[in-house]
């Protein structure tokens, strides 16, 4: 007879892996399969976020950002250094360690919290009166039951057509994170998040860099005074980036990847690089998981459609993360987790897709949350809008990085924050002020009358406020 749960979870990323945790804490009988494995075999939890995510890639953007700093701004603090070299293998090295600390940290919360761990892949075995069968295939191989099913199985690349992943010079995020050497000429398809993070590390390591982007304007998703401040301060670090491409095809010889494209002009160009990354997209993960056999539903983009509540069209079955509707965020898909276990509890929680913020980890960081004045402007809703650059931010003239700018964006009448957009330093901080204010629904005038440190980077959030009223303190 297999072992009975209350709660299968099937994937162990960041939305699996809190879902079954806060299922656990509830009172629920649970279980967590994930078939992620590190470099001896052994599990390695935490899905795409934490192997070859979210994780690895701040590691590589601490290691080469200390690097850039260290080559060109140092010797303006009376730093001087001779040398300077960077060890590939070194950084590599750190980067895996970091990620292990993380996977073990999942495992102690899975054993804290009793949570029954399977490694391997689950998939559907049949329904039953009393639940779900699930099969674990792998290094554990099980038949488990659940009365409730929560799907968090993630995404996968998105590959070019005709350029499949080789890891070795065409690269998707996973290839991207183990470059064993500088590569002197890198190609990026794609100037989205994983593109312009991945870009940023080699570029700053020596890589000479071109990004190859098929849209016409540069971060389309993001306001765009902050993205064309962005822009500016990502060309002047010597990221070069075109828009507008339309690839043609991809070539990968020997020891170099050509890609054959039409530049915006229309006129046919050739890129040779030595390593190719490309950063396309995500595609939602449902290998294997035989959703037919149970007759589980799926959309046009071949993702578990879900309602609201991220409930299937299964009773009992739920689904959560990059693999449903809404941002692949690791972090929307930990609220969605947690809150399918409150649901299966009987209680109400609520997920504001308005309220996710999101982040790109370069140099400047990017960061927003809300509506961007383009959106503003489409749908006809009267706004006002505040700016504050961090140049005239104490902090930031004492660190010396002065790049960028915080902006607001409230109703023209109420005065309610309907957007947040920050380009500068550690603007993954600051935007955490926004997403609070937001959910409470404060105004831009809230804002400006919380008292702020002094020197602080936040005092710039502050000053925003304040320019949405045309009255800043000092600016």
């Amino acid at each position: 007879m297999s072992k009975q749960f209350d709660v299968v979870v099937i994937g162990g990323g960041p939305g699996g892996y809190v879902a079954a945790i806060r299922a656990a804490q509830l009172g629920f009988n649970t279980a967590c399969i994930d078939e992620w494995k590190n470099d001896k075999g052994g599990p390695a939890p935490g899905g795409t976020c934490t192997n070859v995510g979210c994780i690895p890639s701040k590691a590589l953007l601490q290691s080469s950002e200390y690097f850039e700093h260290a080559g060109h701004s140092f010797a303006d603090h009376g730093i001087g250094l001779k040398d300077l070299s960077i060890d590939v293998a070194k950084m590599l090295g750190r980067k895996d360690a970091v990620v292990k600390q993380n996977n073990e940290g999942i495992l102690y919360l899975f054993k804290k919290n009793k949570v029954s761990f399977f490694h391997g892949r689950g998939a559907f075995l049949k329904a039953g009166d009393s639940g779900y069968e699930i099969q674990v295939t792998g290094a554990t191989e099980e038949i488990i039951s659940g009365k409730h099913i929560i799907l968090a199985t993630g995404s996968n690349a998105r590959s070019l057509p005709g350029a499949a992943f080789d890891e070795d010079k065409i690269l998707s995020n996973d290839g991207a994170l183990r470059i064993g050497a500088v590569p002197k000429r890198l190609g990026v398809i794609g100037s989205g998040v994983i593109g312009l993070e991945m870009g940023s590390v080699w570029r700053r390591l020596g890589a000479d860099v071109t990004v190859l982007e098929g849209l016409p304007t540069f971060l389309g998703a993001v306001d765009q005074q902050i993205a064309k401040e962005a822009h500016k301060s990502f060309t002047k670090q010597g990221l070069k980036i075109e828009l507008g491409v339309k690839i043609d095809k991809v070539t990968s010889g020997k020891s170099s990847v050509t890609v054959t494209y039409a530049n915006a002009k229309g006129e046919a160009t050739k890129l040779e690089v030595d390593k190719l990354i490309v950063s396309i997209g995500r595609v939602p993960n449902t290998i294997g998981l035989n959703p037919e056999t149970v007759g589980l539903k799926l959309d046009e983009r071949g993702a578990i459609a879900v309602d609201d509540h991220c409930r299937t069209n299964l009773p009992n079955v739920w689904a959560v993360g990059d693999v449903v509707r809404g941002p692949m965020l690791a972090h929307k898909a930990e609220e969605e987790g947690v809150a399918v276990a409150e649901r299966i509890a009987g209680q109400h929680p609520h997920v504001n897709f308005n309220t996710v913020p999101w982040v790109i980890y370069t140099s400047p960081e990017i960061a927003w949350v809300g509506q961007t004045e383009q959106q503003l402007k489409a749908e006809g809703r009267e706004f006002k809008a505040g700016t504050f650059p961090f140049l005239a931010n104490g902090r930031a003239r004492a660190m010396g990085d002065t790049t960028g700018m915080v902006k607001m964006l409230a109703d023209a009448k109420t005065d309610e924050i309907l957007g947040v957009h920050i380009v500068g330093p550690f603007a993954s901080e600051l935007i955490a002020e926004a997403v609070v204010a937001m959910e409470f629904k404060a105004s831009a005038e809230d804002i400006a009358r919380i008292c702020h440190a002094h020197p602080s980077l936040s005092e710039s959030t502050k000053e925003a406020a304040l320019a949405v009223d045309k009255r800043t303190l000092n600016f």
